[in-house]
């Protein structure tokens, strides 16, 4: 199987600005490496470029899974996460958009 590339500048520039604009300031993005089932018969995992940050308390995780194919997900703690109900995406923008306004809305709700 080919690796899957890295975000691309693009890319991280859409996420950058996205962050920039739910918190009013830049706030340290780091890339990681995640391992995911990238289908549910996949007995293996498949090491996914990732970026993981931090934000009013939440920490999240948006993974690339192919080409144009976008994961993410929040949490508070390791055990509880969150995603957006959306399984994959095919457009970082709208993955980005969706993941941090799921959280601000479960923020509101009064959740932790």
């Amino acid at each position: 199987m080919t690796p899957i590339t890295d975000f691309s500048e693009e890319e991280m520039r859409v996420v950058q600005e996205a962050t920039h604009r739910r918190y009013g300031t830049s706030i340290e993005i780091e890339q990681v490496t995640s391992e995911l089932r990238l289908y549910p018969e996949d007995r293996e995992l498949t090491a996914c470029p990732g970026l993981y940050w931090e934000g009013r308390g939440a920490f999240f995780l948006l993974s690339k899974t192919g080409d144009n194919r976008f994961r993410c997900l929040f949490f508070y703690r390791a055990r509880t996460q969150y995603g957006t109900g959306v399984p994959e995406y095919s457009d970082i923008k709208t993955c980005i958009t969706h993941l941090l306004q799921v959280q601000a809305d479960h923020e509101a709700k009064g959740g932790e």
